[in-house]
């Protein structure tokens, strides 16, 4: 599991994308959510505007590489 504070939510988006494995969207109560599905995209990117371009998210990322390259886009884009 990883929780990141996303600034840019259509980059961010977009790397997700990019991913081979699955990358899970985390919720409090332990529901997950895959992050590729396009209304989910749509409800985060809605969310992310309404709280002033920030989102916190809990992430869980099943393939090493693709861990790797959400934590790449994160360090670069903070």
């Amino acid at each position: 599991m990883i929780t990141l504070n996303i600034l840019n939510m259509k980059n961010f988006l977009q790397t997700v994308n990019e991913c081979d494995g699955s990358v899970d969207l985390l919720f409090p109560d332990g529901a997950k959510a895959d992050m590729r599905i396009p209304g989910i995209q749509e409800e985060l990117l809605q969310q992310h505007r309404e709280n002033k371009n920030y989102l916190q998210l809990s992430l869980s990322v099943t393939n090493p590489k693709d861990y790797m390259r959400i934590v790449s886009y994160y360090a670069g884009d903070c």
